[in-house]
Formats: structure tokens, C-alpha cells, sequence
């Protein structure tokens, strides 16, 4: 009987340890009440295409992550949800490889350029602490790049993941990084045309300007992994 309790007693703990694992690119139950929908789910790329163009081509899908080329200079072709969004909340895992920098993209249009970073804002992932020159503030990871610096931004080691929180709800947009949020501005407004007007997007008429589009993933400057994509809409 004292054998047959603690046969039982250990079965009970390995299931606890199962049932309490974290299983990733998944949806809880209270998730997909909320409305979330996951746009990876660790095995496939159906819910992409390659921007201006059609199947995804470059980027690897590697232990329920999806990778980028690795190669950079855009040569895997960045990447876009099928579906365009409006008022979102977006969420999702990251971590670049040394010296690697990539970025998330939203309101995202096809046709207007070939470059995907002059149609929309970027929320900026970077290797901060190994990126052999100094980066301007706008440059550091969670910015709006190019546009807005992230105040109180904390990246983790290189080797661990990095979390994402993009919401954006009419003009207002936040970025949140870690559990913590470093930007926060309105699209369209007085002061973000003039900081526009300032910035490296002042002779690009289309940056910014779209009210919905496609969520997009880059494939920049060395090797960038993602998991957990999931969002829901506002």
C-alpha cells in the first residue's frame, strides 16, 4: 500500500509539471475569449506573405521559432500578414543574434514603395548592447525608428527573449518592451508631422499615413527569431 501511494504520489507531480508547462505559440481558453488569434503557430508560415510579394521565401521555421535568412541586407524578403488590421493590440517574443537588428511594422500598404519601412512605422529590435557603433536614441530597441526614442527601455541578454506589446486604438499608439512601456505617441497630429518633417521619412510622402494594413516582420541586418505572435483586435 506505501509503495502504491507513492507510485501515485509521483504520477501526480509529473502531471502537474506537465499540465503547468508553458506550451508556446499556443492560445489559453481565456486568450481566444478575448478575442485573441495567433498569426504563428510554430510549424507553419500560412498566415504570411512576402511583402509586394507572394509565398514566403528565406525565412526558416526552427524549433516552433521562426527565423529570418540570417543573411541580412533584406535578402530573405521582409514579410506581412495576409490580413490588414486597424486597431490592435499585438503581441510577440523576439531575440536577435549578435549584431543583428531587425523590426515590427504595422499599417503596412503594398505597391507604394519597395521598401517596407517607407510605408510604415517600425517598432525598432536591435542587438543594443553588441551593436559595434554607437546608435542614436531612435535607433534603440522599442523605438518608433526614425521617429520616436524609447524612454526606460531594458533589453534582456542576448541569449534570452525579449517581449513585445504593440497597441495601437484610432492615432494613439504605445510600444511596450519587457512589461514596460518606452513610447507612446499620436499618429497625424500637428506634432508628428513636424517631427516628420524632421526626421529621415521628411521627403517620403506615404510613411505613415495609412489608418490600416498589414502587420510586417523585417529581414534586415543579421539573424532575428520570433514567437508567441498573436493579436487581437480593438
Amino acid at each position: 500500500m506505501k509503495n502504491s501511494s507513492l507510485l501515485l504520489a509521483c504520477y501526480a507531480l509529473i502531471f502537474l509539471s506537465c499540465s503547468t508547462e508553458k506550451s508556446e505559440n499556443t492560445l489559453t481558453k481565456q486568450e481566444i475569449e478575448d478575442g485573441w488569434e495567433l498569426l504563428f503557430d510554430g510549424k507553419t508560415t500560412n498566415n504570411w506573405k512576402t511583402f509586394n510579394g507572394g509565398a514566403v521565401t528565406g525565412w526558416k521555421i526552427i524549433n516552433g521559432e521562426l527565423h529570418n535568412s540570417g543573411v541580412g541586407a533584406d535578402h530573405g524578403g521582409d514579410i506581412i500578414t495576409k490580413k490588414q488590421y486597424t486597431n490592435f493590440e499585438l503581441y510577440l517574443e523576439w531575440k536577435v543574434a549578435p549584431e543583428s537588428n531587425s523590426g515590427v511594422f504595422y499599417h503596412v500598404q503594398e505597391g507604394l514603395t519597395d521598401a517596407i519601412y517607407e510605408s510604415a512605422p517600425e517598432y525598432q529590435l536591435i542587438d543594443d548592447k553588441g551593436w559595434p557603433t554607437e546608435l542614436e536614441p531612435w535607433q534603440q530597441s522599442g523605438a518608433n525608428y526614425g521617429m520616436n526614442a524609447p524612454k526606460n527601455a531594458q533589453v534582456k541578454p542576448i541569449e534570452e527573449w525579449n517581449t513585445t506589446r504593440i497597441i495601437v486604438k484610432g492615432s494613439h499608439v504605445e510600444h511596450w518592451l519587457n512589461g514596460t512601456k518606452v513610447v507612446e505617441y499620436e499618429l497625424w497630429t500637428d506634432q508628428w508631422l513636424q517631427n516628420k518633417t524632421q526626421s529621415k521619412w521628411a521627403e517620403v510622402p506615404d510613411y505613415g499615413m495609412a489608418k490600416t494594413g498589414h502587420i510586417g516582420l523585417q529581414d534586415h541586418g543579421g539573424l532575428t527569431m520570433f514567437r508567441n505572435i498573436k493579436i487581437r483586435e480593438l
